[in-house]
């Protein structure tokens, strides 16, 4: 079983930047695993932000955030991070960094992600 915890949400202005933190623990090492960071705005569907494979040397980005957005991982430490550059109001949302099980990564098959944490809030004002 694992537990993550984000961190790094907060209020920032439109052009702005925010570098979240996805801390791991328990008894499953993420380093076996791809990681990926969801989110949700208020009223919408939870959707798919970025993705890393176990050792990061590969990543997967949604179109809206490419350019912007570059997910990074260090297994010494069992984190995740997400760095959000250019922020626009519509990135406003709670961003999750659930374990990726299987699939996703170019297999074919649809990500399976579980162990989600309670998310971290980000907040962008134009």
């Amino acid at each position: 079983q694992v537990q993550l915890v984000e961190s790094g949400g907060g209020l920032v202005q439109a052009g702005g930047s925010l570098r979240l933190s996805c801390a791991a623990s328990g008894r499953t090492f993420i380093s076996r695993y791809a990681m990926g960071w969801l989110r949700q705005a208020l009223g919408k569907e939870r959707e798919f932000v970025a993705s890393i494979n176990w050792d990061g040397s590969r990543e997967y980005y949604a179109g809206f955030v490419k350019g912007r957005f570059t997910i990074s991982r260090d297994n010494a430490k069992n984190t995740a991070y997400l760095q959000m550059n250019n922020l626009k109001p519509e990135d406003r949302a709670v961003y999750y960094c659930p374990v990726q099980y299987a699939g996703g990564g170019g297999s074919g098959s649809p990500p399976e992600f579980g162990s989600w944490g309670r998310g971290s809030q980000v907040s962008v004002s134009s």
